[in-house]
């Protein structure tokens, strides 16, 4: 596969961009993102949505929503807090190799 470079973000900054992307989504413009959470991994997305606030949203186009921003975004951004933190360098804008996942 090949590699491609990703955006490092703090949290905050990418909790904000993943809640402005699903809010975008049709049908799911009253529906919250609290946080975004480090998973465990030194290569692809390192983060994930584990958590939504429907609002009043319909459940199935949160669900489509964040599989679809997940994938978006992970493409283009990787977290730099916390965990996530110990596989890139202390700059948050340091290229992070991340595979292709399509």
């Amino acid at each position: 596969m090949p590699v491609v470079t990703t955006t490092g973000k703090t949290q905050a900054e990418l909790t904000r961009l993943v809640e402005d992307a699903i809010r975008q989504q049709p049908g799911c413009e009253t529906a919250r993102v609290p946080a975004v959470h480090a998973l465990e991994v030194r290569s692809g997305r390192n983060w994930e949505i584990p958590h939504v606030i429907l609002g009043d949203s319909l459940i199935s186009d949160v669900d489509r929503a964040v599989m679809s921003v997940q994938r978006r975004l992970g493409r283009e951004f990787h977290l730099t807090d916390g965990d996530a933190a110990d596989a890139v360098s202390n700059s948050a804008d340091a290229p992070y190799p991340a595979t292709d996942q399509s």
